[in-house]
């Protein structure tokens, strides 16, 4: 079941011309450079939305040299389309991986994803990064594709892990959160942000520790020379690293085998305002267990982001086309969900992401390239999957190899 709660996912934001709940602040832009020379780097980054930045301030961190290059203004990819849902829930649930991959290894994944969560939060306080996180709790609801039974079973699989989850039987779930399903699950652990704001933020925190930025730089070719990795561009300078990191989300494809993902078309709205006692208790993350699916969640100024309505469009076209009639149904259901009548579009967009089969990210060696490696969110959890993405690529790139790296190589 295809989510994009957390990047849109891998989403390249197509209508322009549509307000993005992102885009209207000072804090969210940051210094670029034009590059005008060839360069020469340890780690270049190509990619500067947020799985970029994250992995250039890790990197960074860790005392490397480190390049960013991107063809756009920073964080006006993907991660302008985001509505940055940070759950350590996937997009596949435990019981259906665990009959993937095996119930060791999907055990192995939540947990990773429920530190990464962990992570990200101590990333923000540790870089005092501007992120506007807020901590919340995640119901997860019954759908027409996993039913209350299902939910009942999947609860008690994280318990046994040791996740921070519980079942909810219809009946409490409607005294306590006004949702009229048969069952939920509420989970611990999962927040809110600001993608682009977090995006800038990191990538500023990277250049106060030496990284450098330069954009619009467009990226042609990658070639290994026996010594080093040369990058080419399209307009001359060429650029010289031990290391490549393409975070450049499912346009990166090329880097990675075609059967590791498919490309999704997904589509969210941002209602205007709604008074604040007319939300639901603790104002959790909220998604649901259907096909197609909903999800959705409150902003500090007390709109809701919903999306979800998942389809096969490929074509920019085709996305842009179907706005007004996916933000219509996306309405429609909030509206029934929520019993909040009073609900008006404000904001709608459409984006294009990447889906594994597995629901799991994609962190590969690319292949002919010595030192070179593609971070691929792939679904709901883009961001959440961008901070164990920057920990594997650091863990191969140091030679210190991550545990859990033969998990998400696609």
């Amino acid at each position: 079941m295809p989510q994009t709660r957390g990047a849109a996912k891998t989403a390249v934001k197509d209508l322009h011309d549509a307000r993005s709940c992102w885009c209207d602040s000072t804090h969210r832009t940051v210094p670029t450079s034009e590059l005008m020379r060839d360069e020469t780097c340890e780690v270049l980054v190509v990619g500067a939305g947020i799985t970029g930045a994250l992995t250039a301030l890790t990197l960074a961190d860790a005392g490397h040299d480190v390049m960013i290059v991107d063809r756009r203004e920073p964080g006006t990819g993907s991660t302008i389309a985001s509505t940055a849902m940070i759950q350590f829930e996937i997009d596949e649930p435990l019981t259906r991986l665990a009959k993937r991959i095996g119930p060791a290894k999907a055990a192995r994944v939540y947990k990773r994803s429920y530190k990464a969560v962990r992570d990200l939060k101590a990333i923000i306080r540790k870089h005092d990064l501007r992120s506007d996180w807020v901590d919340r709790p995640a119901l997860y609801l019954a759908g027409d594709d996993m039913g209350h039974r299902a939910l009942e079973d999947e609860a008690h699989a994280r318990g046994k892990i040791g996740l921070p989850s519980r079942y909810l039987d219809g009946a409490e779930l409607r005294d306590t959160y006004g949702f009229d399903r048969t069952g939920a699950i509420l989970s611990k652990g999962a927040a809110e942000l600001d993608p682009i704001r977090t995006c800038i933020a990191s990538l500023k925190a990277a250049k106060g520790l030496g990284a450098r930025l330069f954009a619009p730089v467009n990226v042609t070719k990658a070639a290994h020379d026996g010594q080093a990795i040369r990058v080419t561009t399209k307009d001359g300078p060429i650029m010289t690293c031990r290391n490549l990191v393409m975070a450049t989300g499912y346009e990166a494809s090329p880097a990675i085998p075609k059967d590791s993902f498919d490309i999704i078309s997904s589509w969210a709205i941002a209602t205007k305002p709604v008074s604040p006692v007319r939300l639901w208790r603790d104002r959790c993350l909220v998604w649901e267990a259907s096909d197609p699916y909903l999800y959705m969640r409150t902003t500090e100024d007390n709109r809701i982001l919903v999306g979800g309505e998942d389809a096969a469009a490929t074509a920019p076209s085709k996305r842009q086309a179907a706005i007004a009639t996916k933000s219509q149904k996306l309405l429609d259901k909030a509206k029934e969900l929520t019993g909040l009548s009073e609900l008006e579009i404000d904001y709608a967009w459409a984006g294009a992401f990447a889906e594994n089969p597995k629901g799991l990210p994609v962190f590969r060696p690319i292949e002919g390239i010595p030192g070179a490696f593609a971070i691929l969110g792939c679904g709901g959890n883009g961001i959440t999957f961008s901070v164990i993405g920057a920990q594997v690529i650091r863990g191969g790139i140091t030679g210190k190899r991550d545990p859990d790296a033969s998990l998400f190589l696609g």
